[in-house]
């Protein structure tokens, strides 16, 4: 009955925002989701909505994901405080009338007549509202419950994430969308473990407190002081604010020049980047996903991970699980895949077989299912 509501050709409104300036995150998954979403060829129309006073989106974007770009130029911060608070332009000022506006974040894009998708990647910012900033601090904690509640579907990437948006914010199960996030094909990696000998411990992530590279630190500086050999650091993303201890830390004895801050690694050198790991690291507090974890196991890396969060239902047991506060532990887990050359490959090899369960395709198709069903609650 729902399919029959759903005209055959519909408009799809996507928010591309995140990915504009630097695919971090957020950014990569829509970007791979509009991708593989128009390559499923449903006929529905894709709208990419860009805002921003000065950055445009790259020429022949649309051609490459199949979409229109739709470009206003009005300032993020401008926009995002006029729909979070006064909920107000309807996007169909900004670009025309839609069936279906999908927002790449927790709160609601105001619309007259669509369809209201929203997309709950985690609910950290509730639980550590000091640990975040800017429009996540003001904004999120505040206003996502009723939301969420509001939107005709919610699009999240895990179980542990769809329970607590079941039981925290209240929102009926038939709403919630589970979607995974897909592996990334790698061109020349990704058939066989990669575990060179002289490769290095990549974490890679945005410098944030939920990320916990302070822990990670201690656990690097606790295994360099009883193994001179082991080998360099590589802490690849932006950093902000909060980071600064961390880079001050890394600048003096005793991990000065043995740790390294690549910053933000564009798309086109993440491959290479993991070419050059021996394993990945990823401490983080919490996490909805982690996206890394993924495209590590993708590319034949080894992952020590966190017990936190979806991270232990994304890894599986396709590497190391520890407690993120246990330095002990994560050195030692840290030393066995860098000296254990058996147990390293038996990890790469366990997590390039968890990686195919992970699709783009798929999560487009759920995706679809998530748009049907919100176009016809609309309807109703």
């Amino acid at each position: 009955m729902v399919e029959r509501l759903y005209p055959a050709e519909v408009r799809i409104l996507v928010d591309y925002r995140p990915a504009l300036r630097a695919r971090t995150g957020v950014g990569e998954v829509i970007h791979e989701l509009v991708r593989a979403y128009t390559a499923a060829a449903t006929g529905d129309e894709v709208l990419l909505f860009t805002s921003s006073w000065k950055d445009r989106p790259p020429n022949g974007l649309g051609e490459q994901l199949g979409a229109r770009v739709v470009d206003r130029r009005v300032p993020v911060r401008i926009l995002n405080y006029a729909w979070h608070r006064l909920e107000w332009p309807p996007i169909e000022q900004l670009a025309g009338p839609v069936d279906v506006a999908h927002s790449a974040h927790p709160l609601l894009i105001p619309a007259a007549n669509a369809a209201q998708v929203i997309t709950i990647h985690d609910l950290f910012f509730l639980s550590h509202a000091l640990m975040t900033e800017g429009e996540v601090r003001r904004d999120y904690a505040a206003l996502v419950t009723s939301h969420a509640r509001r939107a005709h579907a919610v699009v999240t990437p895990t179980q542990y994430v769809r329970h607590q948006i079941v039981n925290r914010l209240g929102v009926s199960d038939e709403r919630v969308y589970v979607c995974p996030w897909g592996a990334p094909t790698w061109r020349t990696i990704g058939q066989h473990p990669n575990v060179p000998a002289d490769g290095c411990i990549l974490f890679l992530g945005t410098l944030e407190p939920r990320k916990n590279v302070g822990a990670l630190l201690d656990a690097y500086g606790l295994l360099v002081s009883r193994r001179p050999d082991t080998p360099r650091l590589v802490l690849a993303g932006r950093a902000t604010n909060a980071a600064a201890d961390w880079l001050s830390r890394i600048a003096r004895a005793p991990l000065a020049g043995r740790v390294t801050h690549l910053g933000y690694v564009p798309e086109a050198e993440r491959e290479s980047l993991y070419r050059s790991a021996r394993l990945l690291v990823m401490p983080s507090l919490d996490e909805g996903f982690g996206l890394p974890v993924l495209e590590a196991m993708a590319a034949g890396v080894p992952v020590v991970a966190s017990r936190r969060g979806a991270l232990p239902e994304v890894l599986g047991d396709a590497g190391a699980l520890v407690e993120p506060d246990d330095a002990a532990a994560l050195a030692d887990a840290i030393e066995r895949a860098t000296a254990d050359e058996a147990w390293a490959r038996r990890a790469a090899e366990a997590g390039l077989e968890r990686a195919k369960l992970f699709s783009w395709n798929t999560s487009a198709a759920t995706l679809r299912h998530a748009f049907v069903e919100a176009h016809a609650r609309r309807c109703a």
